[in-house]
């Protein structure tokens, strides 16, 4: 099918059911996003994206089709076939019998095109019987939404189709399928124009009083068009055309006035033949031969007999010339076809077949040495091969452009997806509203935070492992920190200033102000301890120490420099911060007073460091960050919980530190115990307080139950 088709369908579920669902259906069926009007694709991709539709929105396929096929028709009017559709016929009737006319126009254009053909016949009732032929099946489910749709728009009338009998046409040499729909027809005014009154009684009489008016005013249009006929004689009502008694045209001037006709019996032989298609056709010229041993018939694909072409005698018919009956020297040649219609001669019992040769372009012409001049001036054929040529060449022209707009289409969206990494990577060297600032071509103001929290950390001993590596040991052992580092920044939401060697600066509440900024660079900086023991020394192949410093203060921010800019701070707080640092003990985190005092009153535990000596601001008050109270170590680390496992964790983590507390204290109590027996052997020790020592140990478990926890009484022992 023709990619028209296709985007027809897709334009059906983008509109109807939005384009999350064309997305879903187009990936399920395995197929391409976009397609070319004019460009021919397999039918399984459209059966598919059928079959696909029907599954994923849980609806029968008969409804899908005809939905479908309502939807075409409008789809057709929307690309410029209105008009075309339009004239086809007067009525309802004159449209299907011309539809295969319209195919056939169109297959000049579309020459891949394999479309259905129809066939139409008038009951006594006023009902019909439409036969629909197809090499397609499983679609017949379109018909009655595209002829339901054009009898409601261009006749204003609705119809009910339904099946009558469906099967393979024994008499065509495709064997297509065949389906016969019974079409009924409805006036319309009967439901379109009704309103919620309909019902009313009022409503039927005003009905009535119209309906007989208007018959009352049909009755004297018909009288006024019977006395007007009899004296104008030009209306087509009433018309009766008059025949000579003898025939004013002799044979010679008839053959050469109409070069492409035949004239042939009930039993396929040629009577007479137009001048043009002998000198094509040179065994023509030889009267009483079979037609069918010539010609084969190209459509409606029907056996080559009398009877069948008088049963689709009102469709066209197109005939090609056969291969082995042309004279040798034109078998190189493409076969000449030859399109018209067939009109039956009751008083001659023969038929007579006006035709014309189907050809589309200048090209097809010159294959088979013909010229303009061997089809007859009053022949249209001559204007169509023209206008079809330019038709062509706009229609190429249209096809280059499609697929630039297709090519253009994807180089857009690949140019999306590069801008969204370029994005991606600039958003991870600059806050994103000072990036989106220096993209607009602003400049980027300094902004003043009046209070942040900063945090710098480093690995101990960084220079003498530097000096035992290679520099390839050093990248990948940095890299492996800093990846598990900056995934604890997105964790926690701070935003990471540098890194220089092995330094690496974070900040809370720049460049987006935060009340929590202490909490969540303190969480951070237990995190990075915790990842920290997960790289390896590369020199000794134990896990690295890094020490952290965290200190809370005002600082400035801005962007510095135009080539490679960074986002920096500037501040007091930023020396401080290093300070705290450079001074701080192997896999702790070192914080200053201020960082105390914000944290203080939240669920952290942290001891007093005391009074040191910081180099180039004097004796300061600092403490060691221990934990977080209320979060475990996989919400420090951002892992994910499952909640089934997470409360028996919890549970198990408790009982092994108190278990672990209990038998160090046991330990501990023992060791004293022992001591001074040792020391008091010469000394008498009262009973009581023998007694008491023993006591020592079990005043540890008071506060646990012996029934909730029988591991502790193993421990113990």
């Amino acid at each position: 099918m023709y990619g028209f088709i296709n985007t027809c369908l897709k334009s059906l579920v983008v509109e109807k059911y939005g384009e999350e669902t064309w997305e879903k259906l187009r990936i399920q069926a395995g197929v391409q996003d976009t397609f070319l009007n004019f460009e021919v694709y397999k039918d399984e991709i459209t059966m598919q994206l059928i079959d696909k539709a029907c599954k994923m929105l849980d609806v029968p396929p008969d409804t899908v089709l005809k939905q479908f096929g309502e939807y075409f028709f409008e789809f057709c009017k929307w690309s410029g076939y209105d008009h075309m559709l339009r004239t086809l016929g007067g009525n309802l009737y004159e449209f299907i019998e011309n539809l295969d006319a319209l195919h056939s126009y169109l297959s000049l254009s579309y020459q891949e095109m394999n479309a259905p053909s129809f066939r139409v016949e008038k009951n006594e009732d006023g009902s019909m019987h439409l036969h629909y032929y197809s090499d397609r099946r499983g679609l017949c489910h379109i018909v009655p939404g595209i002829i339901g749709a054009a009898a409601l728009d261009f006749f204003n009338t609705e119809i009910s189709m339904e099946i009558v009998s469906q099967t393979e046409e024994e008499e065509r040499t495709g064997k297509k399928e065949h389906i016969v729909f019974l079409v009924t027809q409805k006036p319309v005014f009967s439901y379109k124009k009704r309103n919620k009154f309909s019902s009313s009684p009022l409503y039927l009489a005003d009905s009535g009083r119209q309906i007989e008016k208007q018959l009352s005013k049909e009755i004297r249009d018909k009288t006024s068009l019977v006395s007007l006929s009899l004296t104008v004689g030009k209306l087509l009502r009433g018309f009766d055309p008059a025949y000579p008694a003898t025939l004013w045209i002799d044979t010679k001037t008839f053959c050469n006035g109409l070069p492409f006709h035949i004239v042939f019996d009930e039993e396929l032989r040629v009577k007479q033949a137009g001048v043009s298609i002998q000198k094509i056709v040179p065994g023509l010229q030889t009267m009483g031969i079979r037609l069918d041993h010539y010609f084969s018939i190209v459509h409606p694909e029907v056996t080559f007999t009398i009877s069948s072409v008088q049963k689709f005698i009102n469709s066209q018919f197109v005939f090609r010339t056969r291969r082995e009956m042309m004279p040798k020297s034109w078998k190189q040649r493409p076969m000449l076809e030859l399109r018209g219609q067939m009109i039956w001669m009751e008083s001659l019992q023969c038929m007579l077949y006006l035709c014309s040769p189907l050809l589309r372009t200048l090209h097809e012409l010159e294959e088979r040495q013909m010229h303009i001049a061997d089809i007859a001036p009053h022949d249209v054929t001559r204007d169509l091969i023209l206008l079809n040529q330019q038709r062509l060449a706009e229609m190429e022209l249209s096809n280059q452009l499609e697929r630039k707009k297709e090519e253009l289409r994807i180089l857009s969206k690949h140019l999306e997806e590069e801008k969204k990494k370029t994005e991606a990577l600039l958003y991870a060297m600059l806050p994103k509203h000072v990036a989106n600032q220096l993209k607009e071509g602003k400049r980027v103001e300094a902004g003043e935070f009046k209070e942040c929290t900063i945090l710098f950390s480093d690995v101990v001993t960084f220079t003498n492992i530097c000096a035992q590596c290679e520099p390839i040991q050093i990248v990948l052992m940095l890299n492996s920190m800093y990846l598990r580092f900056d995934r604890l920044t997105t964790v926690h939401d701070v935003y990471k200033v540098e890194t220089i060697g092995d330094a690496y600066m974070v900040v809370g509440g720049v460049p987006v102000p935060v009340s929590t900024h202490a909490e969540r660079v303190a969480n951070f900086a237990l995190g990075i301890i915790i990842a920290a023991k997960e790289v390896k020394n590369p020199v000794s192949g134990n896990p690295i120490q890094i020490r952290v410093g965290i200190h809370t203060g005002p600082v400035l921010a801005g962007v510095v420099g135009e080539k490679m800019p960074r986002y920096c701070l500037f501040g007091d707080t930023v020396n401080i911060a290093s300070r705290m640092e450079s001074h701080g003990v192997p896999n702790k985190v070192h914080l200053s007073h201020t960082t105390y005092h914000c944290l203080k009153d939240k669920s952290f535990e942290m001891t007093e460091r005391g009074e040191i000596e910081v180099k180039g601001k004097g004796k300061m008050h600092t403490y060691f960050l221990i934990r977080n109270r209320t979060a475990t170590e996989n919400e420090i680390m951002g892992n994910p919980i499952k909640e089934s496992d997470s409360g028996l964790e919890s549970v198990q983590s408790f009982h092994d530190a108190r278990i672990k507390t209990i038998q160090s204290s046991c330990q501990q109590v023992d060791l004293i115990r022992s001591t001074l027996s040792q020391q008091t052997s010469s000394v008498d020790i009262p009973k009581e307080s023998s007694d008491s020592f023993k006591d020592n140990k079990f005043i540890l478990l008071h506060e646990l139950s012996w029934e909730k926890y029988p591991t502790l009484s193993d421990a113990y022992r």
